[in-house]
């Protein structure tokens, strides 16, 4: 799959995340912003695992994050030395 497909895909969007490093080499993510500029606070992260996104395509460290009530999962994939977010769009 090419760049141009994949930033073009309907079900997929890249966001920007603030996270915290931590010296075991843990990444939580504290926050994100969705496409529309709203930042969300991540209220908890409930798990993290290596998963494919089936929806949107594409794999890496899926976290199952608590935004306020609602729960959703946020992707951390590794695509040629660069890491990038990801989420589903509903």
């Amino acid at each position: 799959m090419s760049l141009n497909e994949l930033l073009e895909n309907e079900h997929k969007i890249y966001v920007d995340v603030t996270v915290e490093h931590h010296a075991d080499g843990r990444i939580i993510p504290l926050a994100f912003t969705w496409e529309d500029g709203t930042r969300y606070k991540i209220n908890k992260v409930l798990d993290m695992r290596l998963a494919a996104s089936l929806k949107a395509g594409g794999t890496g460290l899926r976290y199952t994050v608590k935004v306020g009530a609602t729960q959703t999962y946020m992707w951390l994939e590794e695509d040629k030395d660069v890491l990038r977010w990801f989420m589903e769009k509903k």
